[in-house]
């Protein structure tokens, strides 16, 4: 079988690209990376090369090009199924399923208001004083979401279905803005972006991350 190979934009940046990463590194996948930086002015070219969408995150997979995070991580659930990357009881796997894809067509105040860079740290707090209050809705909804999976599946262990699955893939950027713009935690909450956080494969993204061309123009208003 041909190695899979996943093309990602750059690491602090591209949310989209951390969720199939996480997904296939905690799948045990073998995988080889092709980085595009998105400050690089020929980046749509250079993506287009791999995927007519002319986006990242892209998986190869011998014949087969996926993009999509979601649609990835699903072929990364079908191509090693023993990783368990989705809930194996059939309500639990239609929850997650349903929670990883509000995440990946919702939430649009807070992708605006709250952009991943996970390497910059705001000087502020941002809470309900500060934020939007379209963003603050989407922030305790999210808050919500969480408690109700792990309330509800999440018991065997500290991720939102116990276990490790796409789902927390899926959130995983938003546990990287939460850091990055100091967000008040509820305890629930603050104890699930740990378990995320402290993840290996969390810690190599991360670390992969300061050795790559900072994009300036994404940090000047981290702080506005």
């Amino acid at each position: 079988m041909a190695k899979l190979v996943l093309v990602i934009g750059s690491r602090n940046y591209s949310s989209w690209s951390l969720r199939p990463w996480l997904a296939l590194k905690q799948a045990g996948a073998d995988f080889h990376e092709i980085l595009i930086d998105l400050d690089d002015p020929d980046k749509v070219a250079k993506i287009r090369a791999h995927s007519p969408a002319g986006k990242v995150p892209v998986l190869k997979d011998g014949p087969v090009t996926v993009w999509e995070s979601l649609a990835i991580c699903e072929y990364a659930a079908e191509l090693f199924p023993r990783a368990s990357l989705w809930p194996v009881d059939r309500a639990a796997r239609a929850h997650a399923r349903a929670v990883s894809t509000e995440m990946h067509s919702g939430f649009p105040n807070l992708r605006s208001e709250l952009s991943m860079n996970i390497l910059n740290r705001s000087k502020r707090m941002r809470d309900q004083s500060n934020l939007k209050p379209e963003t603050w809705a989407d922030v305790t909804r999210i808050f919500a979401l969480w408690q109700d999976c792990r309330r509800r599946f999440g018991k065997d262990g500290p991720f939102l279905f116990g276990a490790f699955t796409n789902a927390d893939a899926m959130y995983a950027p938003v546990v990287t803005r939460f850091r990055t713009y100091q967000v008040p935690l509820p305890a629930a909450a603050k104890d699930y972006c740990d378990a995320v956080w402290a993840l290996p494969a969390m810690q190599e993204w991360t670390a992969a991350a300061k050795s790559e061309p900072r994009i300036a123009r994404y940090d000047v208003h981290l702080d506005a």
